[in-house]
Order: structure tokens, then sequence, then C-alpha cells
């Protein structure tokens, strides 16, 4: 653990210091320019999608408005419960401590399945860099599902690459218990269950049974609940329509990309573009550097992202997709490559949560 903690904390706090940097960004522009603060600046690190969490904690799904029942209920459930040692804003504070702290298990996390695949030091560490550094990593600093996404998704390849079924199965179940796309998860438990299942025992198929079945279990467990109290399970998927836009097939939304960032949208929609063209990339990448399971992994989450006509959060969803970090790890290796790439991703990062305190990037 001391090896690990060695080699994650300085990204870790380098991540923190930069988006503490784009926050007195913002309010400088804030100041200067704008000359009023907006309500996410206002909101510190309890902004966009963490006032939405603060408020499932504090009052549950009945007293928010509809437009909550998309935020699946673990991570806002871990803030209630770990809310009192904080005294008055225990909520806020406990979701944001619950995030940064899983960020820094999630950077072990993910450092410790770099050595088991690669053997590769140096590669686990640019690893961990790639991972707290990408620009839309500020989320990880806020009070963001994402990084106890991260911890159950990291964890559970590394479950799933180690044959411990039954704990792969615990961790595909918290995944999918905090965001919808950790159904995902079925795919690789899929993959990896598959090899070697003629050569294992009847309790380690039913294991391997369980890594499957849990993501998808979940997900089913939510849907039931909300359909049972409010009427209808479809809606943490219906109340995003107005958000999302209608679904659109994802070979003919990333010709329309590109037309939008060629085009009078290149400051709004087109700025995605280059995001999701980096990640198409990397996944081709990812399916030539890595195991089988990691390339359908990543390729599931960004089919989801992209099949939206609102690219907003796109980011977010690549960093969610984390084994595209890793073959980005992997592409960066010669020594000037990395250090361009880590000063590009500081700056994003700065920028990224700059604009998203100012209200012109939705996280």
């Amino acid at each position: 653990m001391k090896d690990d903690l060695r080699v994650v904390l300085p990204p870790w706090l380098a991540a923190r210091v930069l988006v503490g940097v784009g926050y007195v960004a913002a309010v400088a522009v804030s100041n200067r320019l704008l000359h009023h603060h907006t309500e996410q600046l206002g909101n510190g690190l309890v902004a966009w999608d963490g006032t939405w969490y603060r408020d499932l904690a504090l009052h549950g799904y009945r007293d928010v408005p509809a437009a909550g029942i998309r935020f699946f209920p673990l991570f806002p459930l871990i803030g209630r419960v770990l809310a009192a040692p904080f005294g008055g804003h225990g909520v806020s504070l406990a979701l944001v401590v619950v995030a940064n702290a899983a960020s820094l298990a999630a950077a072990v996390l993910v450092r410790r399945l770099v050595l088991l695949e690669r053997h590769d030091r140096a590669l686990a560490e640019r690893a961990v860099w790639c991972t707290l550094l990408f620009p839309a990593a500020f989320v990880l600093v806020l009070a963001y599902a994402e990084a106890v996404m991260l911890v159950a998704t990291v964890g559970a390849f590394l479950c799933l690459r180690t044959r411990r079924w039954w704990l792969a199965a615990l961790l595909g179940l918290v995944a999918a218990l905090v965001r919808p796309i950790g159904v995902a998860l079925v795919v690789p438990a899929v993959v990896e269950g598959i090899s070697g299942w003629t050569a294992a025992g009847g309790r380690e198929r039913l294991g391997r049974l369980g890594a499957v079945a849990a993501p998808a279990v979940g997900l089913v467990a939510y849907l039931a609940w909300v359909g049972h109290v409010f009427g209808n399970w479809r809606l943490p998927f219906t109340v995003q329509d107005s958000l999302r836009g209608k679904l659109v097939l994802p070979p003919s939304r990333i010709v329309e990309g590109i037309g939008q960032m060629l085009g009078s949208q290149r400051f709004s929609h087109g700025l995605h573009i280059p995001f999701l063209l980096l990640f198409l990339v990397l996944a081709v990448l990812t399916f030539r550097w890595w195991p089988l399971s990691y390339g359908l992994y990543a390729t599931a989450i960004l089919v989801v992202a992209m099949s939206a006509q609102n690219l907003n959060s796109l980011e977010r969803y690549g960093m969610s997709a984390f084994p595209l970090l890793l073959s980005l790890a992997v592409l960066i290796k010669p020594p000037q490559v990395e250090r361009v790439a880590y000063a590009l991703m500081g700056g994003g990062l700065v920028a990224l949560s700059s604009l998203a305190w100012l209200g012109a990037y939705v996280p």
C-alpha cells in the first residue's frame, strides 16, 4: 500500500490543485467580465449533478423534482449514511469526501490492474496520471458518483481477471446501483466467464454466472423499485429525453458532429467532437493492446454515449470507460509525448472545471 500511495498521491494532489486553479479562474472571470456569480459557482464542489445527489440524500426521491429519478441510489445513500459526523452541512461534505477518497482508491486499483496485466511499473504510473489528469476528471473532485463508479468497475475487472467471481459480482452490483452504465460490466463478465468454462467445477460456474448476472440485477432492482413507487419503471430513462435528445445511430452522430465542429456550432456541440474522435481511436487501440473484455466494455459505454443527440457529458462517459485511459497511457510512452500529454490534460482539467463553474460546460 505504501508503494501504491507513493505513486498515486502526487497526481491525486496535482489534480486537486488544478481544479482549484479552475475555480479561482472562474471567480476571476465572474467578477471582472460577468459581474455576477453563476449558480454553479455558488454551489462550489456540489455543483451540477452534485446538487441532485445532495437533495436526494437529504430528502429522498419523493421530495425532489421528477428529473431526480435518473440518478441511481447508492451514492446519495452513502452520503446520507455518512452525513452525521460532519454536522450542519453533513450531506454535502460527506458526498465530497466520499468522492475524493474513492478517486484515490480508484487510482490505486488502476495501478494494480495495470501491474497485473503488464508487470510494467512505468506504464502503471502513467495510467494513474491519465486517469486523474484527464480533463473530465475534475468531477472526481466534485460530489459526483463517478469516483465510486470507477472503484467498482476497476475493482470488478481486477476480480474478473483473477477469477474472484463472487467479489466481482458484488462490485458489479454496486456499479449498477451507482450509475446505469454500470450494467455494462455484464459484457466483460460474460467474456471472462466463458474463458475456461469447460474446465470449471460446479461451484466456480455458479460464481461466474453470478458475476454476469449481478450488474443486471442491480439495474433491474432499481427499476423495479421505481415502478413500484412511481408506477413507471422506465422513468429513469424517459426523464432524460429532454436532456439527451432523441436516440440516434452512432455513425450518423459522428458525421453530424463533424459537421457541427466545422460549422456554426463549433463552440458548442462541436467542442465534444475532438474528444469523441480521440475516444474512437483509443477504443481501436484498446482492442489491440488489452484483453478482449477491456475493448468490449469501453465500446459498450461509447455506444451509449454516442447514441444521444446531445453530447453533453461525453467526456465523463469516456472517462468512465477507463480502458480508454489505459490505452492513452500506452500511447504516450515516449518521454517527450508524455510531458506534452500531461501539460495538455492539466490545461484541459483547469479549462473544463472553470467552464463548468461558469455554466458554459455541462459535466
